[in-house]
């Protein structure tokens, strides 16, 4: 009888032991680190709609994120299917989130890259893009903005694009406009579309894009990521 007593408490030891070094290593790592957990203990492999119901159940019940999100997302799609781009960028990757949205509705022939600055994000976003297996699919550059966007035609070969996705740092979004117009990579048509217009809130890119006579510019209001506050996207067309 003291054999069992002292087996079972034993056990009990390990399991707290257990739950105590689980809890220790949960707080130890980011919160993109949690999210792809996350993703790959609950979405299935190569499937980027379960990839992304994984990260917006996560953000909606477990921990907020800094994505696009399922509400913004929905108009997001409307944009991409009216579009219909062959050739895509999107300055901001964060976690992949945005970039496997997009191009699960895209052609296999279509060309689609994303920047990030954040290195720690960029490797996320690759292990995130992997799982949902479209890593054949995305190109994925490390970088500032400012230093990939006058390069794009020489090292990556790119004309001009058809849709440009911001949603990186808000005060940089004029800059990386004008970077685009003046590096000729806009054509007549190219449409801009711009996340979070109202929060975090991008003011002097809303009021550029509605007032410089280059682009015809709507804004689209919606919910900020996994809230029901309000927020919104911003899509401008290029004038040429």
């Amino acid at each position: 009888m003291l054999c069992k007593v002292r087996l079972v408490k034993g056990l009990c030891r390990l399991v707290r032991q257990h739950l105590v070094r689980a809890k220790t290593t949960e707080s130890a790592m980011s919160k993109e680190q949690r999210v792809l957990r996350y993703v790959q203990q609950n979405a299935s492999r190569g499937d980027p709609d379960s990839v992304l119901a994984a990260v917006d159940k996560f953000g909606w019940e477990t921990e907020w994120a800094m994505n696009v999100g399922d509400v913004k997302g929905v108009i997001l799609d409307r944009f991409v299917k009216e579009t219909a781009p062959q050739t895509m960028l999107e300055l901001g990757t964060y976690m992949g989130y945005s970039a496997i949205r997009v191009v699960r509705l895209l052609p296999e022939t279509a060309k689609f890259m994303t920047v990030e600055f954040d290195p720690e994000n960029a490797a996320i976003a690759r292990e995130m893009i992997t799982f949902a297996g479209l890593q054949n699919r995305i190109i994925q550059i490390s970088s500032d903005s400012a230093d990939v966007i006058p390069q794009l035609k020489t090292k990556y070969d790119v004309g001009t694009f058809d849709m440009v996705f911001l949603d990186h740092w808000k005060d940089a979004y004029v800059r990386d406009i004008k970077l685009l117009e003046t590096n000729n990579l806009l054509r007549k048509g190219t449409v801009v579309v711009a996340d979070n217009i109202i929060k975090p809130g991008a003011p002097e890119y809303a009021d550029y894009v509605r007032t410089c006579g280059k682009y015809d510019s709507t804004f689209h209001e919606s919910n900020y990521e996994y809230s029901n506050e309000i927020d919104g996207l911003e899509k401008s067309v290029y004038r040429g």
